[in-house]
């Protein structure tokens, strides 16, 4: 679904009146209001980390065969690897993809906020209880991934599994950092930005 345009340069609005502009913009807000901690955007968060969490497992598996003396990881091993790879780049894309989208929807709310002033539209778009739940939500694979990689890594039978426990771990623990590194954000843009009659530009 593609973002709303940003409003028109000041030269060639044609709004007929004021009710009409504030209309256009309240619309353009609820839209990106959508996009910026929706359940939905939390979800692929969680399945990117699955992705990356199965590309991770499938890069170590030739490791782990070889430390077994396991003869099928010659043969299984670089089916194994590239399937891994095949994971973990798209993982990668989803990510950077993912905080690309949130600084354009950032530029689109202050474009759009800057038209005019509404006081109940801007708390609106605070969304308080939807950080708070990003938040805490977030600190489920924080937590998943400290007791993987710590926990894990003591239990090892040998390098290769310490190397899987870790690798995974920092996984778990790094998906959640960026919800919770989410949530914060837009809570701390909505206290300085909204809580301006102006908003102003954000050091992202």
């Amino acid at each position: 679904m593609p973002l709303p345009p940003p409003p028109p340069p000041a030269h060639i609005r044609t709004w007929p009146n004021r009710n009409a502009l504030l209309a256009d913009r309240e619309q353009a807000l609820e839209e990106l209001r959508k996009r910026t901690l929706h359940p939905g955007r939390l979800a692929l968060l969680w399945l990117t980390g699955v992705l990356a969490l199965f590309g991770w497992a499938m890069v170590c598996m030739p490791l782990l065969m070889a430390a077994d003396d396991d003869v099928m990881a010659f043969v299984v091993g670089p089916f194994c690897a590239l399937l891994g790879l095949a994971a973990l780049v798209p993982a990668v894309i989803i990510v950077v993809r993912g905080a690309r989208t949130d600084r354009r929807v950032r530029e689109l709310t202050e474009q759009w906020l800057e038209l005019d002033e509404d006081r109940a539209v801007a708390r609106h778009l605070r969304a308080p209880g939807r950080s708070l739940a990003w938040l805490l939500l977030s600190f489920v694979p924080c937590v998943g991934g400290l007791w993987t990689a710590f926990g894990g890594t003591y239990a090892a039978h040998n390098p290769y599994e310490a190397v899987l426990a870790l690798g995974s771990g920092t996984l778990l623990w790094l998906t959640g950092l960026l919800g919770a590194a989410r949530a914060v954000g837009h809570y701390q843009w909505a206290l300085r930005d909204l809580g301006n009659s102006r908003a102003s530009a954000p050091v992202l």
